[in-house]
C-alpha cells in the first residue's frame, strides 16, 4: 500500500456539531420572538440577523468560543435599538449563558461508520492526522471524549482560523508530500478551497446539517485529486483507488 497522510477536519466530517448550534438558534429565536412579541419579529428575520452579526466575527476571531455567545447578545441589542424596547443586563447574561451551552452539550455523537473508517484508513497503514478550527481546550475534550487518541495520537492541529495561510503552515512545517497528502472535510470554504490552493488532494463530504457560513462556489482549479464523496465509509476505497494509481 502507498502510504498517505491523511488530514480529517473534526466537526461535521467525524463528529456532529452544527445540529447543536442549531438547537440553541432555536432557543434564541424563541426567547427573542418572546421578549419582542409587541414587535412582531419573526424566527428566520432574528436568525438572519444573528447569521450577520457571527459571521463579521468568524472573519475577524476565528473559531474562537466567545463570539457566538456574544453574536446573540448583538442581535439582541440590534432590536433593542430598532424597536425602543428597553435591554436589560439580565437578559444579555441569559443569551452569554445560553451561547456558551453550545459547547457543553453532555453527549457527543459520531458521524455514521465514523470509527470504520478511520479504523480502515490506520489498517490500511495511512498516517492520520485531525485538523480543526476551535478553542483548543474545547477542541481537545472533544477528541477525548470520543476517543479519537486511538487513530490520531498526538497529531492534532488546533487554529482559531482555517484558512489557505495556515494549512500552507503545516504543510511546509511537517513537510508533507503533497502528492500524498489529502485534506478531507465538510466545509467547502475552510477545508476544500484551502486544499486545492495549496496544492493537495481533497475530499469533501458535506455536512449532514450544513452551516451557511461553509457554502461558497469553488473556483480554485485542482491540482491533485478532488473528490465529492456522499459518506465517510467511501473514503477508504476511494484513497486505496488514487495510493495505488
Amino acid at each position: 500500500m502507498n502510504k498517505q497522510t491523511i488530514l480529517f477536519d473534526l466537526d461535521d466530517t467525524l463528529i456532529h456539531c452544527n445540529k447543536y448550534f442549531d438547537a440553541v438558534l432555536d432557543q434564541f429565536a424563541d426567547l427573542m420572538t418572546t421578549w419582542f412579541h409587541g414587535y412582531r419579529l419573526q424566527t428566520d428575520e432574528v436568525k438572519r440577523k444573528q447569521y450577520e452579526f457571527d459571521s463579521v466575527g468568524v472573519e475577524k476571531l476565528g473559531f474562537a468560543a466567545g463570539h457566538f455567545p456574544q453574536s446573540l447578545v448583538q442581535t439582541y441589542e440590534h432590536y433593542s435599538a430598532m424597536t425602543g424596547r428597553a435591554a436589560s443586563a439580565e437578559e444579555r447574561e441569559r443569551l452569554i449563558e445560553l451561547g456558551k451551552s453550545v459547547y457543553e452539550f453532555p453527549n457527543l455523537e459520531p458521524y455514521p461508520n465514523m470509527a470504520e473508517t478511520l479504523g480502515a484508513l490506520s489498517d490500511q497503514g495511512h498516517e492520520l492526522f485531525l485538523y480543526t478550527g476551535g478553542d483548543a481546550a474545547i477542541q481537545e475534550s472533544k477528541v477525548k471524549r470520543m476517543g479519537l487518541g486511538a487513530y490520531f495520537g498526538d497529531r492534532l492541529f488546533i487554529s482559531a482560523h482555517k484558512t489557505t495561510d495556515v494549512l500552507e503552515s503545516i504543510l511546509t512545517k511537517q513537510r508533507f508530500d503533497r502528492d500524498k497528502t489529502w485534506m478531507i472535510g465538510n466545509s467547502i470554504r475552510t477545508d476544500v478551497v484551502p486544499a486545492l490552493e495549496t496544492g493537495i488532494n481533497a475530499i469533501h463530504i458535506p455536512a449532514i446539517t450544513e452551516w451557511q457560513y461553509n457554502v461558497v462556489d469553488i473556483d480554485v482549479k485542482p491540482k491533485r485529486a478532488f473528490l465529492q464523496l456522499k459518506k465517510l465509509l467511501e473514503v477508504p476505497p476511494a484513497i486505496s483507488r488514487y495510493s495505488l494509481a
